[in-house]
């Protein structure tokens, strides 16, 4: 939606200043090259993950729960199935909850994400049976299957956990996405402990990519979101 709204700026600005269409049509196309090249995300990207490009396992308290931030889902032969980065996330969930069923803890994973793309399944709920294949138990799980953004993620899990939440808070994402799902958490009074999934790849090329788009697309919406929370914040909407 970044890309599309600087699109319809640019076009806005063909159509109302004539003298200038040559300059402004060699601005778009010099931009359009530099976006899907990959030199406009590549910064963005390292920017909205600065300090999230790996963390350490965490210890794991007498109780602790792990949130799994959804990642979205896409249709493919198989049916609706979670996103490439949503599948590293069930995995590291997965991982981490075994490790802390071994130290003696009580761990719970509670599986955040709606149904935002309108793909008529929430993320929990299709999420949910590979979080089970991979060992958790049913038990111990817990499906937030109504939130459609981050803010609303952070939200509906403090609804399920109260103010007397348990020891230890993991919350597990992307690197690109976990600045601003933690500062969501602490909105509700969270001092929650980041575990990265995965960090999503970037580099420059010559040619144009269709990935280079999709990294621009991706960069510019979370820094831009990132802003929106602290302006949010700021007038004491979130």
């Amino acid at each position: 939606m970044v890309l599309f709204t600087l699109l319809l700026l640019f076009c806005a600005l063909f159509a109302l200043w004539r003298r200038r269409r040559i300059q402004i049509a060699i601005i778009v196309a010099a931009l359009a090259w530099a976006i899907g090249a990959g030199w406009f995300a590549t910064p963005l990207l390292d920017l909205a993950q600065h300090g999230y490009r790996h963390t350490d396992v965490p210890s794991f308290a007498p109780k602790t729960t792990i949130v799994l931030m959804g990642g979205g889902t896409h249709r493919s032969e198989a049916g609706l199935v979670p996103k490439s980065n949503a599948v590293r996330r069930i995995d590291a969930v997965a991982t981490l909850y075994r490790e802390c069923r071994e130290t003696g803890a009580s761990c719970k994973v509670i599986l955040s994400g709606g149904d935002p793309e309108h793909h008529g399944q929430a993320e929990a709920d299709n999420y949910a049976p590979y979080v089970l294949a991979q060992g958790v138990v049913a038990d111990d799980l817990v499906r937030e299957n109504q939130s459609l953004n981050t803010y609303q993620n952070a939200r509906n899990v403090a609804g399920i956990l109260g103010h007397a939440h348990d020891n230890r808070l993991i919350v597990v994402t992307s690197a690109y996405h976990m600045r601003r799902a933690l500062r969501a958490f602490e909105a509700f009074g969270y001092a929650p402990v980041p575990y990265v999934s995965d960090v999503w790849p970037t580099r420059p090329t010559f040619f144009p990519r269709v990935r280079g788009f999709t990294n621009s697309e991706l960069a510019m919406h979370e820094l831009v979101g990132l802003a929106r929370f602290d302006v949010y914040r700021w007038l004491h909407l979130y």
